[in-house]
């Protein structure tokens, strides 16, 4: 009896231990934080940065500003598994997908759109790789935007890489935007896809007196069914920025060139883009309302003022940023998704031949409302 009972002791216990031969020591394990997209000599090439965690976690006995260490793994391949695939042999370790959290592609791998479909394909279809990752351009090195550190060399997963939100909440240009999003966009017929750019500022920065280079959000590029039309700069992109609902804070200067007599901030913009039809031809309005604050006053103007030429340099940004977009056929401020709403019939209708409808009469009216609803800690100034 005693025997049979050590017997069924050992089995249990023989059974438990090959449950776990399976199982990975998670400090023996390559963590992927970001993706990169190139293609070169008809071959698709992935990059991938990887970080060890154990350097990046924050405990006590973490050393602000100590460097911390950024490995860059390459692959190749006629594919884009066969490139991802080509990673592992070279590894060492596990790879482990879970924690990306952004691709960057470069202009190369851009120019032909089937190629953005394909790689969201395959990252999308495999189940570690989550959908909510931030997507780029670039006319940057892989190498160069993997290995960029943040201010005070803290890790890379504090820069604007892989944490926009940081930045965007106190400066609101181009919105960050998530792959999923942008391929669906791709399979919209009425919109036109925009990825932001992202470049290297090497100017601004330095530590002591050592250059150091900072992460930009520069511009975007833009696609229409499924191929990449052009780039449009951040300055050609200012009036974009006021018809994006999610804008947290964005200035101007009032009036808006190089001798302005005040500065405000711009908060929680309320766009309305409303299409109509006139002898058989598609025209827009678009209706902002918008909150302000004064942030800098350089000569003495009264608050009617400020609202007043405040709705005139935005109104002039919106119209300036359109006609940039016509110069390159594109749909920069996405009217054609809401006649595409509002009247589809139509919206086939001027879309048989696959043609660019829009032209610079288009946009027929843009109507502005600033409300300054504060002067910030100097009280009475504005009446």
């Amino acid at each position: 009896m005693r025997k049979a009972a050590v017997l069924v002791l050992v089995s249990v216990v023989t059974a438990l231990l090959c449950g776990c031969w399976n199982s990975k020591d998670i400090q023996n394990m390559a963590y992927v934080t970001a993706l990169g997209f190139d293609y070169v000599d008809g071959k698709y090439v992935t990059y991938v940065q990887v970080l060890n965690f154990s350097n990046v976690a924050k405990s006590e006995s973490a050393q602000v500003g100590k460097n911390i260490p950024v490995w860059i793994g390459k692959g190749e391949g006629v594919t884009v598994t066969e490139s991802m695939n080509d990673i592992y042999s070279t590894s060492q370790l596990r790879i482990f997908w879970g924690h990306v959290k952004s691709i960057v592609c470069t202009e190369t791998f851009l120019k032909n759109g089937q190629r953005v479909r394909e790689a969201y394909d395959m990252v999308n279809r495999y189940r570690e790789i989550r959908y909510n990752v931030l997507m780029y351009g670039t006319k940057e090195s892989l190498r160069d935007i993997f290995t960029q550190k943040s201010v005070l060399n803290l890790s890379p997963l504090d820069t604007l890489l892989d944490t926009p939100s940081q930045i965007y909440s106190q400066r609101s240009y181009i919105l960050p935007m998530y792959g999923y999003k942008i391929v669906a966009q791709f399979n919209e017929p009425a919109q036109t896809a925009m990825l932001p750019s992202l470049t290297l500022d090497k100017e601004s920065w330095s530590e002591d007196r050592k250059a150091m280079p900072m992460f930009r959000i520069d511009g975007a590029y833009y696609f229409h069914k499924q191929q990449m039309i052009g780039w449009l700069s951040e300055e050609d992109l200012e009036g974009y920025r006021w018809v994006q609902k999610k804008l947290e804070r964005s200035p101007i200067n009032i009036p808006d060139n190089d001798d302005p007599d005040a500065v405000i901030i711009l908060i929680k913009p309320k766009p309305r883009i409303e299409p109509f039809i006139r002898n058989g031809k598609a025209y827009f309005r678009i209706r902002l309302m918008i909150e302000s604050y004064l942030d800098e006053m350089a000569r003495d103007i009264t608050k009617k003022e400020i609202e007043e030429e405040a709705a005139k340099a935005i109104a002039h940004q919106i119209r300036t940023t359109y006609e940039k977009g016509l110069k390159l056929k594109v749909d920069v401020l996405q009217l054609g998704e809401t006649l595409y709403r509002k009247y589809p019939a139509v919206w086939h209708e001027h879309h048989q031949d696959g043609e660019f409808i829009l032209d610079e009469h288009s946009l027929d009216r843009i109507d502005v409302t600033v409300r300054l609803m504060h002067t910030g800690k100097y009280k009475g100034r504005v009446e």
